[in-house]
Formats: structure tokens, C-alpha cells, sequence
């Protein structure tokens, strides 16, 4: 059912919450993974326009992205890496439609109201505008 499913991190706890679910589908499915942060920043936001280099905040994020990437396949999985640039909605839909994915998995949060507005649009982008199913992991406390 699932070839290829686009895993969408947000480079912090929350992150762990997710794996142990996505693995196992993953292992299920025999399925590929492919993990994709959105850098936001302004650098990594105007990065083609201004042709700037790696801020911190990209090389940080590569870095997590291989790391979390080699435990993925220290279990076995096929895990691929994609660091985006730029608005997160954005470019987690280019990524699931270019790289051909059947499924985008993201944690959320469990925010109310203020903070729902604050951090929820990029869930409620995705969720919308999605050609694809979307596995949400509630990872409230």
C-alpha cells in the first residue's frame, strides 16, 4: 500500500514520538522513508536569491537529518534525506509530489486555539492541500 513515505520533522522531541510508529509501518510495508526538514530561517528563506551560504541553523539540521536517518538504518530501513528551504507547507507538499511519496506522516502538537494559530498552519496547509493520505501522531502531553 505504502512505496515511499515523506516523514516531516521538525528537528526537535517531538521527532521521537513519530519513529517508533513510522518504522513500524515502514517495516510493515517494506516501504522507503524519506525524512524532510524545512529550514525556515531567513537565511535558508532567501538562500537562492541572495546565493548566501549554509547558515548554522542548515548545517545543524543536515546534521540531525543524517543522524536520525542512520538510526532509521541501524532497524533495517531504507531512509533517504531532504533538507528544504524555505516556507514548511510548502515545500513538504513539492517534496511528497516530487519524490513520489504515498503517504506524509508529521507529529502534532496539541495546541488550543492561539497557539493552534501560531503553529498549527503548517498541519492544516498539508492536510488541505495534500493529493495524498496524511498520518498525524499526536505527540501532546
Amino acid at each position: 500500500m505504502y512505496n515511499k513515505i515523506l516523514v516531516a520533522l521538525d528537528n526537535s522531541s517531538t521527532d521521537k514520538a513519530m519513529f517508533q510508529h513510522i518504522a513500524e509501518l515502514a517495516k510493515v510495508h517494506a516501504a522507503e522513508l524519506l525524512l524532510v526538514h524545512v529550514a525556515d530561517g531567513w537565511a535558508a528563506r532567501n538562500y537562492n536569491r541572495f546565493q548566501l551560504a549554509d547558515s548554522e541553523e542548515m548545517k545543524e539540521d543536515r546534521a540531525y537529518l543524517e543522524k536520525e536517518a542512520a538510526d532509521l538504518r541501524a532497524q533495517g530501513l531504507k531512509v533517504q534525506t531532504h533538507l528544504a528551504l524555505g516556507d514548511p507547507a510548502t515545500e513538504i507538499l513539492k517534496a511528497s509530489t516530487g519524490e513520489k511519496c504515498d503517504l506524509i506522516a508529521m507529529t502534532t502538537h496539541g495546541h488550543r486555539f492561539f497557539k493552534d494559530l501560531l503553529y498549527g498552519s503548517t498541519i492544516t496547509q498539508v492536510r488541505h492541500r495534500a493529493r495524498m493520505p496524511v498520518l498525524l501522531v499526536n505527540v501532546a502531553k
